[in-house]
């Protein structure tokens, strides 16, 4: 099989390229190589013993239409990651999150359609198309904070209403309809992933995003820490690797898939307050006492989030298999033995 990756040099990019090319794929990747740390990324996927020559790389962003088109060209399927990830950024910049989320999605169905071959397609979309869920009712516990209604038993369902919030859940709600459109109109066999918190090896982290990995990162390297908020906010965290199956699932059942919204996360059994609880298990890994500095909260954060992924099981037989525990585990372990170029690839931002 032949699949195209764009943003294929990011976090979850570089987790999906390097398992496709271990199980003997080909693999286009395109990414316009702007976020920090993917060029490291690039040379660890070109240094993966016997995978190099299954590997093409296009330095190209998706806003070229016409980069695009050439790179859909013979591919069996199209996994879309490329994005502007920040909510904080579209609220500087809402023209540029714009066409680089929904401009840039549609230049990507379209190479997808003119294509020839019928690619099934995946989009990494986002639960900020649910907005704030403020009519959900909450309770807050000892350490965080839960649904007070049974009927969030299992969390978030892909049947809430869509309620964009911020111009980056405007791009993403976007570009989420238009892929859901292009199977109905045009029969491109399109998945959507709503996704909750991913986190895991590649991942370099901030304030805004990827907060799993900034604070681990910065655990180990002795980084101030910074939390909005009470700590106590909850969120549902998936480990890449389990990601990963999920798209690999995409491509052995595509027609299964076809014209399909999930929403993918950890679940319940992975939910965790990020500070009162995430916080204890990285002074556990570090064996120090972590003390960050504490500001207000930020605008648009929810108390809670967990996404039921009941749909993606029963279509597709898929279940997260890593723990919470565990996968925090293993990233702590890859940023130890990786810290030296970590800190090298933070530098920039440090100073």
């Amino acid at each position: 099989m032949r699949v195209l990756v764009t943003g294929g040099a990011g976090f979850i990019g570089t987790n999906l390229v390097n398992r496709f090319l271990q199980n003997g794929h080909s693999v286009v990747l395109y990414d316009n190589v702007s976020r920090r740390g993917v060029q490291r990324n690039l040379e660890w996927l070109q240094a993966q013993s016997g995978a190099a020559e299954r590997l093409t790389i296009i330095v190209a962003d998706v806003r070229d239409r016409d980069a695009l088109c050439g790179a859909a060209r013979d591919v069996d399927g199209i996994y879309h990651l490329a994005a502007q990830v920040a909510v904080t950024t579209s609220v500087a910049d809402p023209v540029e999150d714009f066409e680089i989320n929904a401009g840039g999605t549609v230049n990507l169905l379209e190479a997808a359609r003119q294509s020839g071959n019928n690619p099934f397609v995946v989009i990494t979309s986002t639960n900020k198309v649910y907005g704030a869920m403020d009519d959900v009712p909450i309770a807050e516990t000892a350490t965080g904070y839960a649904y007070a209604d049974k009927a969030y038993a299992r969390g978030i369902t892909e049947t809430r209403p869509l309620d964009f919030h911020s111009p980056y859940g405007c791009s993403k709600g976007a570009a989420d309809q238009y892929v859901r459109d292009y199977s109905r109109i045009y029969g491109l066999p399109t998945t959507v992933f709503r996704m909750s918190c991913i986190y895991g090896p590649h991942q370099f982290g901030n304030e805004d995003q990827g907060w799993v990995a900034h604070f681990v990162i910065a655990a180990v390297l002795g980084l101030p820490l910074t939390i909005y908020g009470d700590g106590k906010q909850v969120r549902d965290i998936l480990y890449v690797e389990d990601l990963v199956r999920a798209f690999e699932a995409v491509a052995e059942k595509p027609q299964g898939a076809a014209g399909q919204v999930y929403n993918v996360g950890g679940g319940p059994e992975n939910a965790i307050s990020i500070w009162a609880e995430f916080g204890r298990i990285l002074q556990d890994l570090s064996g120090k006492a972590l003390v960050p500095s504490w500001q207000g909260w930020r605008p648009g954060d929810q108390l809670i989030y967990v996404s039921d992924s009941s749909r993606l099981r029963r279509d597709l037989g898929w279940v997260p298999a890593v723990s919470a525990r565990a996968g925090i585990e293993r990233l702590y372990r890859w940023v130890v033995k990786n810290q030296a170029q970590i800190a090298a690839t933070l530098a920039p931002a440090l100073v």
